[in-house]
This record gives structure tokens, sequence and C-alpha cells, in this order.
């Protein structure tokens, strides 16, 4: 695809974020264009799962968009939201996004998993979005460093 078609600036990423989509697989999406490719890796208990970066992009093209068109939960602090929800028509694929908490959403950065099952509940504060899975697990996002996410399961 020339280059002109890929999703790489920061305009086209927060565009295709208005559009409720994102590029479908285990990615994290930048406001300033880049991706970052992610691998799940579980590990024995009781060592949380963790999504290790294997491949980062500045441009790239992505070969299907599935839509994140349901919002399941949301968290505010600050200047910042936290958003969670499934893409249902897709296989109920998990996403995660921070933005700003202004009228408008400008995305930061958002996180889809073909990993996860939807996540259902968010919470946000300085430091972290925390995004639980309608499986239990509790996924921990750095808000200035997603790509450092761990995943545990919820206590019983």
């Amino acid at each position: 695809m020339a280059a002109s078609h890929r999703i790489s600036t920061p305009a086209q990423v927060q565009q295709r974020w208005q559009d409720r989509q994102a590029p479908d697989g285990d990615f994290i999406v930048f406001a300033d264009g880049r991706l970052s490719a992610m691998e799940f890796e579980r590990f024995a208990a009781p060592m949380p799962c963790r999504w290790w970066e294997t491949l980062r992009a500045e441009a790239w093209t992505p070969m299907d968009w599935l839509d994140i068109d349901i919002t399941l939960a949301s968290a505010t602090h600050g200047k910042r939201r936290a958003l969670a929800g499934e893409s249902a028509a897709h296989g109920s694929i998990g996403w995660v996004a921070l933005t700003s908490s202004d009228h408008r959403d400008i995305v930061e950065w958002f996180a889809v998993s073909r990993s996860s099952n939807p996540f259902n509940s968010v919470s946000l504060d300085g430091r972290a979005l925390i995004a639980t899975s309608t499986a239990g697990q509790i996924w921990r996002f750095p808000c200035d460093a997603p790509t450092d996410v761990t995943i545990s399961d919820a206590p019983s």
C-alpha cells in the first residue's frame, strides 16, 4: 500500500479513533501514529501474565480494521478519561483507551487485544489505567508507558 495510505500520522490515528476503529490484533496505537505489536504470555502462578512488545513501527499499514463499537466502562481523573469495551462484531475482542476528558476525546493511546475478553470495568488514577475483563483478568497499563502492561487474575 502506498505511504499516503499508511495510518501513521496523528491526524489519521485520531480519525480512526473518532470512527471507532482499531487495527485487528494485539496492538497499542499511540496518538503520534506509532504502533506497538504485542504478544501475550501467561506465566505459571503466582507470576502475572505480561504483554511483550514484539515490534514497534513508526509507519504501518493494518491488514484489517475492527469496530470498537461498544463502550462498557469509563472513568475520569483530572484531564484524562479511561474507556473500555468490546468489539462485538469481531468475536468480543477487548479494548481500552486513554483520552482527554473534554468533549473531543482526543486519544493518547488505545490497546486492542484478541487475547482478552471484553473489558467491563475500568479505573484511572494519576499513574495507571486498570481494566478488568469479563474473564476476570486485571490489566494494569501505566498511563505513560502502556506497553509495560501486566495482567493478573482477579482475587477469588
